[in-house]
């Protein structure tokens, strides 16, 4: 299974982290939704598809990349390019997905960006979303693991109600906890362990989001 970043038309600041991550491994491919394509300058990564409808690539934008393949669709269409991105990605032999670019920017998109997320780690993908500043990982049941520095602030966002709860390596500790959908309890922690962030889960689906600086 291959592993393909995808560009997303939202805030991207090219952190060392964020560097590690693209370095990772071997044989990391992407793929470029409509404006998304800005980022692939400062990232210095080939780009292998340039998919969208294009209506938020400016002519300049289109003439520096005469050589990337393009998928083009109509402005009326019923998936966000990003959505198409990440199609593409898959019909590729997508395994794992970056999405980069996809925290910020419009609210609406952003949402999406993270739900979409949660149905494909649900599909059996690994999916980091990134801003470069933020870090979103859907978090399914079962036991994950995060690499995260100490002092480094984040939130766990429950999509559902949320059973068997358990957070080790924080300020704020929990285990076997339950919190409702729409409760702020795991909102604002702060990873405080040298070995990073273990989180449990027995039941329901949330959203993680880190910040770095």
């Amino acid at each position: 299974m291959s592993r393909f970043a995808i560009l997303l038309g939202g805030r991207l600041e090219i952190t060392p982290r964020l560097r590690r991550e693209l370095e990772r491994g071997e044989g990391l491919r992407v793929i470029a939704a409509d404006g998304g394509m800005v980022h692939a300058r400062a990232l210095g990564l080939p780009v292998e598809l340039w998919v969208g409808d294009f209506d938020s690539s400016p002519p300049e934008l289109l003439a520096q990349y005469p050589e990337v393949p393009r998928e083009v669709y109509p402005r009326e269409k019923d998936k966000t390019d990003g959505e198409l991105a990440i199609v593409a990605a898959r019909s590729r032999g997508a395994g794992e997905l970056l999405l980069l670019g996809a925290l910020g920017g419009q609210s609406d998109h952003s949402l999406a960006h993270l739900t979409l997320a949660l149905t494909l780690a649900r599909q059996g993908l690994r999916i980091v979303l990134s801003s470069g500043l933020e870090e979103a990982h859907p978090l399914l049941p079962g036991r994950h693991r995060f690499d995260f520095p100490p002092s480094t602030p984040f939130s766990l966002i429950p999509l559902t109600d949320l059973h068997g709860l358990g957070i080790r390596g924080a300020r704020w500790e929990l285990a076997q906890t339950q919190v409702a959908l729409g409760e702020s309890l795991t909102l604002s922690n702060q990873v405080t362990s040298p070995e990073g962030l273990e989180v449990e889960l027995a039941q329901g689906y949330g959203i993680l989001i880190a910040q770095f600086k």
